[in-house]
């Protein structure tokens, strides 16, 4: 009896072995063939940007193609979706704004849970909001927009790319600092605002600066103040907000990749090195600063920290000032 026990104990070992050993394998030879690269924003965002420098530079290290797929809607809720919904064999993967990780999903119910569903992999951008508006507007400082808002015979307008985003919050902070009244203009991206900021059919937007920079430059738009602690180092002349009579209205937002809950700890750690190793590429590094992007990087564990530092902190602003998507 005890050699039959022992009999079926082994076989059940051997057949588990060989239950475990195509995963191991396919593991092992990881990648060995395209990825798609989800983008939830509009092309020619910043996290466009971000993402197309980001596959350039990882094709050239896995020698694998990474393909950049739009899928735009939500607030990022669709392209999130998107993701969870895929094989979590490391071939999907998302690059998630703060907003998708930490802000949407206090502010109303999304179609899956963040904290099982979604595995943080690394920390890849910061960037802080700034605000501009048209070449034409009277707006010329953030206490001329917070004069006009509270002009109640006159509609002022603020361009937002989506429940939950960091341009939103910005938009809907400001004016509870405020007590201005600024009405939002939702977009599916920082791109087709710019166009009707640029035209005067929206009065302003706190945005991304990556996304504003060339316009700015070109003279479509008019950089007013930056929502940041201290001066941008590629316009340390425009005033901070943040010590220019608003203390506390200072808007960060990172963006980092992620990939379906489930994914094995082998390939979610071999994603870490790969994204690290990019972000430590010198054409990287120049694309970046030239972006006004701020390189990050680090631990899964890390970023974790960041996520849960993050959810805390927008929840008690989400709370304090009873904001709601709309």
């Amino acid at each position: 009896m005890k050699t039959i026990t022992r009999r079926i104990a082994a076989m059940a070992l051997l057949t588990g072995a060989l239950l475990a050993a195509p995963a191991q394998a396919q593991e092992a030879a990881f990648p060995n063939r395209g990825v798609r690269f989800l983008n939830p924003f509009a092309p020619g965002g910043t996290s466009d940007l971000i993402g197309r420098i980001l596959a350039d530079q990882l094709s050239q290290q896995i020698g694998q193609r990474v393909v950049v797929d739009t899928k735009t809607g939500g607030g990022g809720v669709i392209a999130t979706q998107e993701l969870v919904r895929s094989a979590p064999d490391g071939y999907t993967i998302l690059l998630a704004s703060m907003g998708i990780m930490t802000i949407t999903p206090q502010m109303q119910t999304v179609p899956y849970d963040v904290a099982t569903d979604i595995v943080p992999v690394a920390s890849i951008a910061s960037v802080y909001n700034i605000l501009v508006t048209g070449p034409q507007s009277p707006i010329r400082t953030w206490q001329d927009l917070a004069r006009l808002g509270r002009d109640r015979s006159r509609t002022t307008t603020c361009a937002t790319v989506g429940a939950g985003s960091s341009q939103q919050l910005s938009c809907i902070l400001f004016s509870a600092l405020t007590g201005a009244q600024i009405t939002q203009v939702p977009y599916r991206g920082g791109a087709p605002a710019i166009l009707d900021i640029t035209s005067g059919r929206v009065d302003v937007m706190f945005g991304n600066m990556p996304e504003f920079l060339g316009q700015i430059r070109d003279g479509g738009l008019r950089a007013v103040a930056y929502g940041a602690a201290a001066a941008s180092p590629l316009m340390p002349e425009l005033p901070v907000i943040s010590t220019d009579g608003l203390p506390g209205f200072v808007i960060p937002s990172w963006f980092a990749v992620v990939l379906p809950g489930r994914t094995p700890d082998a390939i979610t750690d071999r994603w870490n090195t790969e994204l690290n190793r990019a972000l430590a590429a010198p054409d990287v590094q120049r694309r970046f600063a030239e972006n006004g992007l701020q390189r990050l990087g680090g631990t899964r564990q890390d970023f974790q920290r960041q996520i849960e530092a993050d959810r805390v902190r927008w929840g008690a602003i989400i709370r304090e000032h009873n904001i709601r998507p709309d």
